[in-house]
């Protein structure tokens, strides 16, 4: 055997190099949802000025959480649009002036294929209108349940995957119809010939977003008082 041709070849085969961790993709500008140690919501908010393991929370929705001046441990739950994927983290929040908080301490725990943010479980009138073919025209459905991205929806009118159309609810009495151009993503049969809708919202503003968040979390507030 040729020794200096065997270990000749062993030489010029490439050594392995560690593979680089998937990249954690936690950004400046990502909304985030904020709860206790005990996984209870707290408010949402955008993550910005992120800098290593500090970063700033501004906050979009309500909150009853007192001002106080020591760190709260906290669990943070942000949405990447880049990998679409759930990012969790946790930290310490402080208050700061203007519904900002300082976080420290911040590091991410896993990332997940998982929903995007909380959904608020309601049973609420609603209406979908169609522009185009044989649905058009403005429907009653119940809106099942709803998040910053997208609801759930029951309707005894039947619609196909792709079908885009007008969803409008009034989530609290006192606040004005809000109204989301949807489409469906998912269709569930039902018994009695009923269907249930899995929807996304579309062409949504940042201004849309947070008028959304707050009155889900403003709804969410209204539901805990009566129980």
């Amino acid at each position: 055997m040729n020794l200096l041709k065997l270990f000749g070849k062993r030489a010029e085969e490439p050594v392995k190099e560690e593979e680089p961790e998937e990249e954690l993709d936690v950004y400046s500008g990502m909304r985030v949802e904020v709860t206790d140690a005990d996984g209870r919501m707290l408010f949402v908010a955008k993550l910005l000025g992120l800098r290593g393991s500090q970063a700033e929370l501004h906050q979009y929705s309500e909150s009853d959480l007192p001002q106080e001046e020591e760190p709260l441990p906290v669990k943070i739950r942000g949405y990447s649009d880049r990998k679409r994927k759930a990012v969790y983290m946790e930290g310490a929040i402080t208050p700061m002036p203007q519904h900002k908080w300082s976080v420290t301490e911040l590091r991410v725990c896993k990332v997940e294929n998982d929903r995007a943010f909380f959904r608020l479980e309601t049973n609420l009138d609603a209406t979908a209108t169609m522009f185009s073919g044989l649905a058009m025209g403005e429907k009653p459905c119940k809106l099942l349940n709803i998040s910053v991205g997208g609801a759930r929806i029951a309707s005894e009118f039947r619609y196909h995957d792709g079908d885009k159309f007008l969803l409008k609810v009034r989530l609290m009495e006192d606040r004005p119809e809000s109204a989301m151009f949807s489409q469906v993503m998912r269709v569930i049969e039902k018994d009695g010939g009923k269907f249930e809708y899995g929807c996304r919202f579309l062409e949504l503003t940042e201004e849309d977003q947070e008028k959304i968040t707050q009155n889900i979390f403003a709804a969410q507030r209204q539901k805990r008082g009566r129980t």
